[in-house]
């Protein structure tokens, strides 16, 4: 939902370029999951960020943004707040969406090349062999896991190696 509201914007800000408005569509338009839904679903600085190219204030580079998106069932109400940030408040069918392509895409939802197969070591430690066990221990081994399947899933190589911890003074000690 968020690239398709990026294209979205992208579009809009194309026809502002053609219109000549803007001098240039920026590489990366940011666009953050808002904190408070009275704020809608998502929100955008692009203005703020684009209001000097513009030669104009933010709210009114705001505006016009919002007049030129292309029509989409997905946007429900757009807001200018503050200085100049966009809200957008979705529909609850393109809320949906992102479930039916979490179903969709199974096991593979969220996963990535960013890694490129670029190798990663990962280590992690095991319990101390010469103290009692308890729940830290078993969470370090998890937490060591998770993290490598997480690389995995976005593209890494990942070797992981769970140390014992049997080196020190105790353990010749005892040996």
């Amino acid at each position: 939902m968020k690239e398709q509201l990026q294209t979205l914007l992208k579009q809009s800000l194309e026809a502002l370029v053609s219109e000549n408005i803007l001098s240039e569509v920026p590489k990366s338009i940011r666009l953050d999951h808002s904190k408070d839904k009275t704020h809608g679903d998502f929100a955008s600085n692009i203005a703020l960020v684009l209001s000097k190219q513009a030669k104009c204030s933010p709210q009114k580079l705001a505006q016009q943004i919002i007049d030129h998106l292309p029509n989409s069932g997905e946007i429900v109400k757009t807001e200018i707040a503050g200085p100049g940030f966009i809200n957008f408040f979705m529909s609850q069918d393109s809320n949906t969406a992102v479930l039916d392509q979490i179903l969709e895409q199974a096991v593979d939802y969220g996963c990535s090349d960013i890694g490129k197969g670029q190798s990663v070591l990962l280590e992690f430690v095991s319990a101390n062999p010469t103290g009692p066990l308890h729940v830290g221990h078993g969470r370090g081994a998890a937490y060591g896991a998770t993290v490598a399947n997480l690389l995995r899933a976005v593209g890494f190589k990942v070797d992981s190696e769970y140390y014992v911890n049997d080196a020190g003074r105790q353990m010749d000690i005892l040996a």
